[in-house]
């Protein structure tokens, strides 16, 4: 078909549109690898490229969706071939290369990884990127030295996407997980996850001491600013903080007393541009360590059509664990 179903963000003078329409798949962006996209997610990125509340789309129009499972339609690149399921993370999809919120995209195979055994798509794109980003910060706490053994694991941000996961994960591994959340009605959603503490938010959110009594080993931060700051003063001897969200802030108003007088390690986690062995890794971990049941008691999903409302639902935190977003139905 010459053109297919897509939702597409302009911009003109009256500021930022989105609507679902034809697009013309002459105006695919250039690559080797075209993909008939089944699912998509939603992710905070996504909801915040959708509503236009940050500047996360780089070029205007703008297919969004940094998250797809598909299959290849035609290939140049010597990886794949027609037939092949295969997903994609990053790698500026929905920022600066048209992205996953459509029947088909065009992009460059070294971005792609094959769908991981014991996958299904949906399940996939349950996981996507915020469970991927999850698996990453477990997979830097662990390359620290950092286990069960060594006490207690927070997760900040606990009810939604990255959080979910990573309670789901530290869990299973063994980990007493303590989450935060601004949530407290999610209490019995996240106890059936693993948690086996819940601390309200604001515990974290006001401005704390430099140190403060050591109460985790470990913990996986989602929220940034202030959070991650007491996150830090709390932390034991020798202990890291995974930080890969900002939900709360781009600041960090922290002391260097954590990481000179506690040999506290902040370890900064990246899933947009990380390498095709660690994305890889990080996959085929999850297939067989993420428990399928409690992925599917998080999942939600929607039809296309319904992404745009979801996307405000996401930045104004109303949604919880993970949305599946169907392209192909």
């Amino acid at each position: 078909m010459s053109t297919f179903k897509a939702v597409v963000i302009d911009k003109n003078e009256a500021g930022q549109s989105v609507d679902i329409r034809a697009f013309d798949e002459a105006d695919l962006m250039d690559g080797d690898v075209t993909v008939r996209v089944s699912h998509s997610t939603l992710n905070y990125k996504d909801g915040l490229a959708l509503t236009g509340k940050a500047p996360v789309v780089r070029r205007f129009p703008m297919i969004p969706g940094v998250d797809l499972v598909g299959t290849v339609e035609t290939s140049s690149h010597p990886d794949f071939k027609p037939g092949d399921a295969v997903v994609l993370n990053g790698w500026g999809l929905g920022e600066t290369h048209l992205g996953a919120y459509a029947e088909k995209v065009r992009v460059r195979g070294e971005w792609l990884i094959p769908l991981p055994q014991g996958l299904t798509p949906l399940q996939a794109m349950a996981v996507g990127t915020a469970g991927y980003t999850a698996m990453l910060c477990l997979m830097a706490l662990e390359r620290h030295g950092l286990g069960p053994d060594r006490g207690p694991a927070i997760v900040t941000g606990a009810v939604g996407g990255v959080g979910s996961v990573a309670v789901a994960l530290l869990a299973k591994a063994g980990w007493h997980v303590i989450v935060s959340t601004g949530r407290p009605e999610e209490a019995d959603y996240l106890k059936s996850l693993g948690a086996a503490e819940i601390l309200d938010r604001s515990e974290l959110s006001a401005p704390g001491r430099p140190l403060a009594k050591e109460r985790w080993a470990a913990g996986i931060d989602t929220v940034g600013s202030t959070t991650l700051a007491n996150l830090l003063s709390m932390t034991k001897y020798g202990g890291a903080i995974a930080a890969c969200g900002l939900a709360g802030g781009m600041d960090l108003p922290a002391t260097v007393a954590p990481f000179i007088l506690r040999n506290v390690a902040l370890l900064g986690v990246d899933s947009v541009m990380a390498r095709k062995a660690l994305r890889i890794e990080a996959w085929n971990r999850i297939a067989d360590e993420l428990d399928h049941d409690k992925l599917a008691a998080m999942t939600t999903t929607i039809p296309l059509d319904q992404v745009l409302e979801a996307g405000r639902k996401i930045v104004e935190g109303r949604i919880k664990g993970r949305v599946v977003v169907e392209i192909a139905r």
